[in-house]
């Protein structure tokens, strides 16, 4: 789960994409910093975007800097350092500890177990200083593997529950555009788990694993698809009216061109990947549904 809220590239200018990546190595740098390589490794696009929208609204101080790192050693690059991607990393943090426990739960893979102990005590010391988000995550991961469990098929319950959680780590400041931040994040965090079980649909099959899609057969080119596809729209259509509602003139391009077209490249790109290995293996259940 997670990495879905992206830049559509071909679309922005260059000075914007540049000012995307500052923000993106920012918060590597700030993760790696702080909290050590396994949490350094745990970073994503989501969160990025987060530290983007909330430096939009706040504008908060913000330093920036030319340096080289590990994964692009041959020139600096730019990186932005400021308050809103302190609480971007604190967010990726908490998130990852929840994510690797919940993957060693279904999966029981060691390596994600010893992730999991590596960032337990920034976890713990995370959640005194934000109880609201971690009790949002705690409950609603929780209620996830149980309505997984249990086999549940209902679209909005189960993709509502991780809408939830985003809600509440999208409101930094409890004030005036709290509301509007949080209905960003629940409809993105509904946006995410629905890309995500579309992407691992055939994987969790495979594994017997649960999947909201897996009973659904080949989807792309079905009336299935056209029903799950307003079901996204509709998600990132009231996100998007809720970010139009806030105040944010600084980096509010680069937010509307993930808004608008970079979330759609994914869906694009996975529809495209799906179609083209139904098409190699024969795609037996496709041409039923035709």
């Amino acid at each position: 789960m997670f990495g879905y809220i992206y830049v559509n590239e071909q679309e922005l200018k260059l000075k914007e994409y540049t000012a995307y990546r500052s923000f993106y190595c920012g918060l590597c740098r700030n993760l790696h910093l702080r909290y050590g390589r396994t949490a350094q490794m745990m970073l994503n696009y989501d969160l990025t975007f987060l530290a983007l929208l909330l430096t939009g609204l706040y504008e908060p101080e913000t330093r920036q800097e030319e340096r080289r790192c590990v994964p692009h050693p041959a020139r600096r690059h730019p990186m932005v350092a400021n308050a809103a991607i302190d609480y971007a990393a604190d967010m990726c943090v908490l998130l990852s500890w929840q994510k690797l426990r919940d993957d060693w739960a279904d999966e029981r893979k060691l390596a994600r177990r010893a992730a999991a102990a590596r960032l337990h005590s920034a976890y713990r010391k995370l959640a005194k200083i934000y109880p609201r988000q971690a009790k949002a995550l705690e409950e609603n991961i929780h209620a996830l593997h149980e309505a997984e469990q249990s086999g549940l098929r209902d679209i909005d319950t189960v993709s509502g529950l991780t809408g939830q959680f985003l809600a509440e780590i999208f409101v930094w400041k409890e004030d005036a555009w709290e509301q509007d931040l949080r209905t960003m994040g629940f409809y993105l965090g509904k946006f995410i788990y629905l890309m995500d079980a579309l992407e691992d649909r055939e994987k969790d099959a495979k594994r017997g694993n649960y999947n909201l899609f897996s009973q659904a057969g080949f989807i792309w080119g079905t009336d299935r698809e056209k029903e799950i596809e307003a079901i996204l729209t509709d998600m990132m259509a009231k996100a998007a009216r809720a970010f139009e509602r806030l105040p944010v003139l600084e980096h509010a391009e680069i937010i509307r061109n993930i808004l608008y077209s970079g979330v759609w490249c994914k869906y694009a790109a996975l529809r495209a990947r799906t179609e083209k290995k139904a098409d190699l293996a024969g795609a037996p259940g496709r041409a039923k549904e035709r």
